[in-house]
């Protein structure tokens, strides 16, 4: 791999909280690498910057994912410029997505986006997402769903995006890929994976050609609950275990390309 130097000038300038999120967002790019979702440089994870500026972190157009660090993330307004100097562009089909949502929702801090393999397969099913195991209901009536419309380039499509977006977590792009939304780069990331683990799981269940198993809606629904931390039900809650995997996730990280961090 050829070795790209990070812009260490804005990790070096930016405020404690702006360093938190750039090496939180460089430990998703990795961690995307790692779980195998990347697509080359063709996708996008970008987080919004505190402040009234609007301003977000996106990938630098021609990096690979493996080489983005917290220092080279590049910073741009909700128009898709740059707010300081870097040698590297922005993926304009990334500044129509994402620029869109951040703008429309104050709770998407991040916006992760995906081409992969199972996810491009299911976005390409009539039927979209089914709840066929316990990891796809998590988003059972959570999940909303955009037509295609040609590689987003034209900001007529934002409206439309953002009005199928909703206020769910995810969203299959039909013909095109998956995205999911979160508070933080960690929750973004987990539901992005396990939205592609659903996805991957059902490609699997369908290759089989036999009858699938369905459940009950309302079980459905409770699962769901459960699942996102809304349920009140049940004996038992998991309040924690979100914050325990993305612990694991940043340790797998520090071995696994300690660089990202610079």
């Amino acid at each position: 791999m050829t070795e790209v130097a990070p812009f260490t000038e804005h990790l070096v300038k930016a405020t404690a909280e702006e360093q938190r999120l750039r090496r939180e967002l460089a430990a998703v790019y990795r961690l995307v690498v790692h779980f195998r979702m990347t697509d080359l440089i063709f996708t996008h994870i970008s987080v919004r910057l505190p402040g009234p500026e609007h301003h977000f972190l996106i990938n630098p157009y021609g990096l690979l994912f493996e080489e983005i660090t917290a220092s080279n993330l590049v910073k741009i307004d909700l128009s898709g410029h740059p707010v300081e100097e870097n040698p590297h562009p922005v993926n304009p089909a990334g500044f129509v997505i994402h620029s869109a949502i951040h703008a429309a929702r104050p709770d998407a801090q991040c916006v992760l986006h995906t081409h992969t393999k199972a996810g491009c397969a299911i976005a390409a099913q009539e039927h979209g997402l089914l709840p066929i195991n316990q990891i796809s209901m998590e988003f059972y009536g959570r999940l909303g769903y955009h037509d295609y419309e040609g590689v987003a380039l034209n900001l007529a499509e934002q409206q439309r995006l953002v009005a199928d977006l909703g206020d769910h977590p995810a969203i299959i792009l039909r013909n095109h890929g998956l995205l999911t939304v979160g508070e933080t780069p960690a929750q973004a990331f987990l539901r992005m994976y396990y939205l592609d683990k659903a996805c991957e799981i059902q490609t699997t269940a369908t290759a089989a050609g036999t009858e699938l198993i369905t459940q009950d809606p309302d079980i459905c629904e409770l699962t769901a609950r459960q699942l996102t931390g809304d349920d009140d039900s049940s004996d038992h809650q998991d309040d924690q275990g979100y914050d325990l995997a993305w612990a694991a996730l940043l340790r797998l990280v520090e071995r696994i390309a300690p660089d990202y961090k610079h």
